[in-house]
């Protein structure tokens, strides 16, 4: 049994190219170059995904058994793990801010629509009925 590859957070990083393209799944890395032109979802899911952690995208996606059954096909080595740096993934991060900015934007509207919608309401409920 052979020792098992110890891929550091540089490594990760550096090999982010078309040419070498190395994602984190499961505190595992492995080598997608090859399969980045048949991944259905398109080679652009994969490279928003570079050297960093993308497990949380790969999980969302609710990959099947199929695609689970490539990975190992795949597998570099083990992150290492001494390392301090959380890594986030870039999906995750880029929904994370949207949901953000769309709360932020949003809250005012929240509030006021439905005021808006009750006032017109009684006032049409008050014109309507011959009050006066």
């Amino acid at each position: 049994m052979s020792a098992t590859k110890i891929v550091t957070l540089d490594e990760l990083r550096a090999n982010k190219t078309r040419e070498k393209f190395y994602i984190l799944v499961h505190g595992k890395v492995y080598d997608v170059t090859k399969f980045m032109d048949e991944h259905p979802g398109g080679d652009e899911v994969i490279l928003a995904e570079g050297g960093q952690d993308a497990t949380e995208a790969f999980e969302d996606v609710g990959h099947s058994d199929e695609a689970r059954a490539l990975l190992p096909a795949m597998l570099v080595g083990d992150f290492e793990q001494d390392s301090t740096i959380k890594l986030k993934s870039g999906a995750a991060a880029a929904q994370a801010s949207r949901v953000a900015g769309a709360v932020e934007s949003g809250s005012n509207l929240m509030y006021f629509l439905p005021l808006g919608l009750l006032g017109g309401y009684f006032a049409w409920r008050y014109y309507t009925t011959g009050s006066a």
